[in-house]
């Protein structure tokens, strides 16, 4: 029987991929602790567990009318954004897949009349870099790597029952995986104008006070393991734009038991703000919630 070994909500800012230099031309002199963040979190907690799978709720790629998750044997090549050409250029990426748990998502999902899902291999599939940013950090050999999409027509609940779905998938086989919610808090920029005075990690940067307020909030939830009130904020905490609907956190709640989720938050970084936004890398320990 598999299970759900780890979990967290990470950060894939554009500058932790930039080289040291320019990264502290970008952040100044205070400079940013998202990059040893995620170094210090493989050291001590996803190097014991060796993963088989990693599946990233990847808060980039955005689906219309279902959940879609990688099924492919491998995901090999080159990639450059096409938002941040000068930050994210010709990183060549890696990925072994797991195509039997992708299937039995979609088996599992394509059954009921309340959900749609689809385990997609198609080789000309687009990567986007909330996922492969963290492949310099947290991908350790072979452990096969995920990507599953955020359907932008789906409400709390989709994400959830998606969720939820996709841990009972991994329970059905014998797989150890981590779960990485890859996306920010509030997401709110800078206007072009204005944007080169915000980009250094200070809590004076986030775009407004009141959206930094909500952040604290739930960061101060998670820590106490408080998911319920997670998720029920997130209906008042769409008025600060979290990034994709909040979606990545919601596909990981769902897995790790939705509501009844008491699994406290550890932080290996600072809230920080990324030209306006906010930002933080928070792991939760198991065991969860079937």
């Amino acid at each position: 029987m598999g299970e759900i070994v780890g979990a967290a909500l990470v950060s894939h800012v554009p500058p932790i991929v930039m080289s040291d230099d320019a990264r502290t031309v970008l952040y100044g002199a205070a400079g940013t602790t998202l990059v040893d963040g995620l170094h210090r979190m493989r050291r001590e907690k996803v190097d014991p567990l060796e993963v088989d799978t990693v599946i990233v709720f990847d808060s980039h790629w955005f689906t219309t009318v279902e959940h879609i998750l990688t099924a492919h044997d491998r995901r090999e090549g080159m990639f450059t954004s096409s938002e941040l050409p000068r930050g994210m250029s010709g990183h060549h990426y890696d990925m072994p897949g797991d195509p039997e748990l992708a299937q039995r998502f979609e088996a599992i999902s394509n059954v009921r009349d309340d959900t749609r899902a689809l385990a997609c291999a198609d080789p000309y599939l687009p990567v986007h870099y909330a996922t492969t940013n963290l492949l310099p950090f947290l991908q350790r050999a072979d452990e096969a790597w995920l990507s599953m999409s955020i359907c932008q027509t789906g409400q709390p609940d989709d994400f959830l029952l998606a969720g939820e779905l996709l841990g009972r998938a991994i329970r059905e086989l014998d797989r150890k995986v981590l779960l990485l919610a890859s996306g920010g808090l509030s997401h709110r920029f800078w206007p072009m104008r204005e944007f080169a005075q915000h980009e250094s990690a200070g809590l004076e940067h986030i775009r407004t006070p009141e959206a930094r307020a909500a952040d604290e909030q739930v960061l101060a939830w998670l820590r106490a393991g408080d998911h319920r009130a997670v998720i029920d904020f997130v209906p008042e905490y769409r008025q600060f734009a979290p990034e994709a609907f909040f979606g990545h956190y919601l596909l990981m709640a769902g897995a790790l038991g939705g509501a009844a989720c008491t699994a406290t938050g550890e932080l290996f970084s600072n809230y920080e703000s990324s030209a306006g936004t906010g930002q933080v890398h928070v792991w939760f320990d198991g065991p969860f919630v079937s």
